[in-house]
């Protein structure tokens, strides 16, 4: 089943997975504006789908992608606002909405300032052996305003963090597994694959538990663990309640594979 066209993205659906290619290879998959606001639109109706239960975003051609086309969507940045669409989410996801289903990221190639940042927003990445990154920014006259002063540090700690965002310095796939922006290393043209194969398993499991977790996780990270602990047991009361709850018991005591329904 396909889903409509877009002018920088390639976009399809594999089951309740869909799969978001960034797609304008001739530049390197960097933003311009259109991408940016069709890579919004297509998250907010990821999000909003019932039917959606996981994300997978990958780039066509030869890389990941290599940040922002600077000529094109400056005059946005100098006016204040990325002018996300109504109904969008923010790629970056830096303000204040999150995406409320898991988001994998297939990383090859270059994957350049706003791409690790599309990284860490996602909550798994896999990338190719060959795979590369670097924080520019500041080599730029900038700084990184994509997420990565916020999670670069939370995900691999602040001395490694600063190594890479203070000398944008090129890392290698080997160094991303080993800080924590990667999970996995995979052979060159399979990291597609292997992202929708993790994203089809965890669409296989109960969406509230799915959604739960994540909202959890997200709430101890963004405010506090004090705030994470008062939910988790009425959390946990309502999902007890669910239909999702009664067939994943069946599930149990039967040893048959559960078919959840989001309920």
């Amino acid at each position: 089943m396909t889903t409509a066209t877009y002018l920088t993205l390639n976009v399809r659906r594999e089951g309740a997975v869909l799969v978001i290619g960034l797609n304008r290879p001739d530049k390197r998959n960097a933003f311009n504006r259109v991408m940016i606001n069709e890579l919004a639109a297509v998250l907010g109706m990821l999000d909003r789908d019932f039917q959606l239960r996981a994300g997978v975003l990958y780039g066509e051609g030869r890389c990941f992608t290599s940040g922002l086309d600077l000529p094109d969507v400056v005059p946005s940045l100098q006016g204040g606002s990325m002018q996300i669409p109504d109904g969008g989410i923010n790629p970056w996801q830096v303000d204040g909405q999150r995406l409320s289903k898991p988001l994998v990221a297939a990383v090859h190639g270059k994957c350049l300032t706003l791409g690790i940042e599309l990284a860490l927003a996602a909550d798994v990445v896999v990338c190719t052996a060959d795979a590369t990154f670097a924080q520019l920014e500041i080599a730029r006259g900038i700084y990184p305003f994509g997420g990565a002063t916020l999670r670069f540090p939370a995900v691999a700690g602040w001395g490694n963090a600063m190594r890479w965002m203070l000398t944008a310095e090129e890392f290698n796939a080997a160094e991303a597994l080993r800080i924590g922006i990667v999970q996995e290393i995979v052979p060159e043209d399979t990291h597609v694959r292997r992202a929708v194969e993790l994203a089809q398993v965890i669409a296989a499991q109960a969406p509230l538990g799915v959604e739960a977790t994540l909202r959890s996780a997200r709430l101890a990270q963004r405010e506090s663990e004090a705030s994470a602990e008062a939910e988790l047991v009425p959390t946990v009361v309502e999902l007890f309640r669910t239909e999702d709850a009664r067939i994943g018991m069946e599930s149990f005591l039967t040893r048959r594979t559960a078919q959840f329904v989001g309920r």
